[in-house]
């Protein structure tokens, strides 16, 4: 029999608590930082910066002669690119985690609708590695099991 679904996520442990960064909760910071990561990953995406990158990149290689090809020219383009590369690992990071948790969500939503389906595995991605791996060689052996009478190999021999 399938447990009935609450409607407080205080006693779910695979959802994560508001304060998370998966989360945009109630606190102004955290909401401003959720809309401002959402907003430059989708920017951070589109043609237009790529165009911005590249154009970058060529009026710093144009410069290269008037500045000698010197260290400091080279300094710009590796420190700017640096500065960038850092920031933009922790705001397509938090994007990224929304994005997850949202998956996972909508997955735990399709399981628990799903009457055959097994609830099992929701809140599944907590596990640890070496517990995924074993439940991943226990599909694998079920999955083996369940196609062996069709499997043209064994029935041939």
């Amino acid at each position: 029999m399938r447990k009935q679904a609450t409607t407080s996520t205080d006693e779910l442990d695979t959802v994560p608590d508001t304060s998370s960064p998966a989360y945009a909760s109630g606190h102004p910071i955290t909401r401003a930082f959720d809309a401002f990561a959402s907003a430059v990953t989708r920017w951070a995406g589109s043609p237009v910066a790529f165009a911005f990158a590249v154009t970058s990149v060529v009026v710093w290689a144009l410069t290269g002669p008037f500045f000698h090809y010197s260290e400091n020219w080279q300094l710009v383009i590796n420190t700017g690119t640096t500065i960038i590369t850092f920031v933009m690992v922790f705001l397509i990071q938090q994007s990224q985690n929304k994005d997850s948790v949202a998956l996972h969500l909508k997955l735990n939503e399709l399981i628990a609708s799903h009457r055959a389906a097994s609830d099992k595995l929701i809140g599944i991605e907590d596990a640890s590695e070496d517990e995924l791996r074993r439940l991943a060689a226990a599909y694998l052996r079920m999955a083996n099991e369940e196609s062996a009478p069709h499997n043209p190999e064994k029935l041939a021999s």
